[in-house]
């Protein structure tokens, strides 16, 4: 039943948008709130009336059209994700070990999550972590969230690490949703930081809500092999 959830207007959703400068949404869904975030990316968060409650998506976009897709649930588990550039979809595994819990975050401060995800492209990789609220409260753009810090280690079916991230999020509990923020990642050749953190949110009604172009540090050259390691990363935001 996941494939789907994820086929809504994928096609369309995939299309460059240069000419264009508003997003339009699959039939049926609605966005609550357009984020811009510095790293020029631009996202919109939206709910869509065929998916099971709690469900909500994500696209992001940057300078040449959407690089990303996703759908999370209620508990802000990563039902399934889909990667422009590749064409690659990666789905939630069925019986996690520990489930990525919300719930337990926002009642105790601190969340263990170990899960597996699967792709035709990267097969099976096991995700093991921890979120944890820091006490901090944010207030960005008029938007009020809390500050998480998170380490995660991602292994691959024979259990050699691939990569490991650490770094700082926000959450909006109201919204039961991730936003990303700052993040190291350490590959077995590679790593490097970014800074994804949201700059603004723009809501219904306001000037550049579903906004197509992103607005923040564009124009930074990045190199080809940092580039591909944010395309398999990029599904790490949790919304």
């Amino acid at each position: 039943m996941l494939k789907p959830i994820l086929a809504v207007g994928i096609l369309a959703l995939a299309a460059p948008v240069a000419a264009e400068t508003t997003f339009s949404l699959p039939q049926g869904c609605t966005s609550y709130v357009t984020v811009q975030k510095y790293g020029c990316s631009v996202s919109h968060l939206f709910t869509c009336e065929v998916d099971p409650a709690g469900h909500q998506r994500r696209i992001d976009m940057d300078e040449s059209g959407m690089t990303y897709m996703g759908v999370i649930d209620s508990e802000t588990q990563w039902v399934e994700s889909f990667h422009a550039s590749t064409g690659e979809t990666t789905r939630l595994s069925p019986g996690a070990a520990d489930p990525a819990s919300f719930t337990e975050l926002l009642a105790t401060g601190r969340d263990g999550m170990d899960f597996q995800t699967t792709s035709d492209m990267f097969g099976m990789n096991r995700y093991e972590g921890e979120d944890r609220l820091t006490g901090e409260t944010v207030v960005i753009d008029g938007v009020t969230l809390k500050r998480t810090e998170f380490d995660m280690v991602v292994t691959d079916e024979a259990g050699n690490v691939i990569w490991t991230v650490t770094g700082n999020e926000y959450i909006n509990p109201e919204w039961r949703t991730f936003l990303s923020g700052t993040r190291k990642y350490v590959t077995t050749t590679d790593e490097f930081e970014e800074d994804a953190s949201p700059a603004a949110f723009i809501f219904p009604g306001e000037p550049g809500f579903l906004s197509s172009t992103p607005r923040f540090d564009c124009g930074v050259v990045v190199s080809q092999g940092t580039a591909d390691l944010l395309a398999v990363t990029v599904s790490l935001e949790r919304n």
